[in-house]
């Protein structure tokens, strides 16, 4: 099962790929993650793209794509990966596609978790931490009883500075902007599977997985 995760941030990507990591024994590779671990064990694009980030730079796309090409050849990687923050832009699918065709692993689908922008907000901005107990809350859709929980033992519930209405909203934007393009791109070439990921965790899981067949 090769697949790539498509969705707003706050869709619950992490969340599911997770799961399906756990359950099908096969690896979540995240850009981020990859770039970190690419640095730390010196590979050869990793000490490339560590200059890049130690001069303030971005990451340029075949950098990135040499670092996936790396990981993607590791033994775990053999019966399947979950690709969870790339592509971001319809020329990075290109070059995808390009180079998982060099490595005889073509994607099998990429999966839009498709989740309204209102609720995103309510997601994102609701988001807040117990002081307490570290436990992620959230004031839209936590019971009463959890919020309580926290306060009425003297917690306190903070929220991040970045999930502000503004930053949010902006975040939100970028995404639309840059990736949703990505969804008429797998649609055309029939990989597109769309799932409604409004629901708990499980009932999300259960669709991404009939989904998968």
């Amino acid at each position: 099962m090769r697949i790539v995760l498509l969705g707003a941030p706050g869709s619950g990507k992490g969340t599911q790929a997770k799961k399906l990591m756990a359950d099908k024994n096969i690896p979540q590779v995240s850009t981020g993650d990859m770039l970190r671990e690419a640095v730390a064990s010196g590979t050869r694009f990793g000490l490339k793209a560590q200059s890049i980030m130690e001069a303030g730079d971005l990451v340029p796309d075949d950098v990135v794509l040499g670092i996936i090409s790396e990981r993607l050849s590791q033994p775990d990687a053999a019966d399947g990966f979950i690709l969870d923050g790339f592509p971001r832009t319809t020329q990075q699918a290109l070059d995808l596609s390009e180079l998982l065709d060099q490595l005889g692993a073509p994607l099998d689908a990429a999966v839009l978790m498709d989740v309204d922008f209102d609720i995103l907000m309510k997601r994102l901005t609701g988001r807040r931490t117990c002081s307490l107990t570290g436990k992620l809350l959230n004031i839209h859709f936590s019971s009463q009883e959890e919020l309580d929980e926290c306060l009425n033992a003297g917690g306190e519930l903070i929220q991040r500075e970045d999930d502000n209405e503004e930053t949010i909203a902006n975040r939100l934007e970028v995404y639309r902007t840059s990736t949703e393009p990505l969804i008429d791109y797998y649609a055309k070439r029939r990989k597109l599977k769309t799932i409604n990921a409004d629901g708990s965790i499980d009932e999300v899981y259960e669709r991404l997985l009939e989904a998968l067949g």
